[in-house]
This record gives C-alpha cells, structure tokens and sequence, in this order.
C-alpha cells in the first residue's frame, strides 16, 4: 500500500513545518488528490490515522480535496472534464493527451498551534 509511505512523507513535511513555526500541535492538514494520481483516497485517510499515532498530528483533523480530471484540446484551445479514459474534446472529437489537472497530489494547508 504506497498510501502509507506518501502519508509518511507528507507528516514529515507537515510536522517540519510546525517545528519551524515553534508548533505543539498539528490540528489539520489539507491535502489535494488527483483522480489519476494513483492514490486511494479512503486508503490514504486509514494511513493518515496509522502514521500519526503518538504525533503532535495525532486526532487531527484530514481532509482530502478531491481534483477531478481536466484536459485541454489543442484544436478547440477550450478545457473539459473527459468522460472517459480516452480524453475526447466534446466540441471537435479529437483526441488530446494535455492533462491541465487530476494528477496532483500535495499538501495544501495545515493548521497548527
């Protein structure tokens, strides 16, 4: 399960961070999750809850933003969401391999004092 090692990488970060800041304690982390990013977001939150255990992020709150798949058609210079795995422009039907979006994923916020 590679959800634990990225929850891992991303407490370090976070808990990096809230040194800096003379934190005591993590009360929330954000995070943005592509849908083609690999990452199985109910796995990521179970890993959340396991890695955090004896942290100063310990019972806080996870969140997971959800980004959907976005692409842009070269033809049409328009973005849409594909409705399938094929990536179609709805407008012209071509075919497209520019992904704007749906492949993050990141640390977006955290909340600390």
């Amino acid at each position: 399960m590679h959800e634990v090692s990225l929850m891992e990488n991303t407490l370090n970060i976070a808990l990096d961070c809230a040194l800096a800041q003379n934190a005591s304690k993590i009360h929330r982390l954000k995070m943005r999750v592509g849908e083609l990013s690999g990452v199985v977001p109910d796995a990521l939150e179970f890993a959340f809850d396991v890695v955090t255990r004896g942290t100063i992020a310990e019972g806080a709150k996870f969140e997971i933003e959800r980004v959907p798949v976005i692409c842009h058609c070269p033809t049409c210079d328009r973005n849409f969401e594909p409705i399938d795995l094929f990536y179609e422009c709805p407008h012209c039907h071509q075919l497209t391999h520019h992904i704007q979006s749906g492949q993050e994923i990141e640390l977006t916020s955290l909340e600390v004092s």
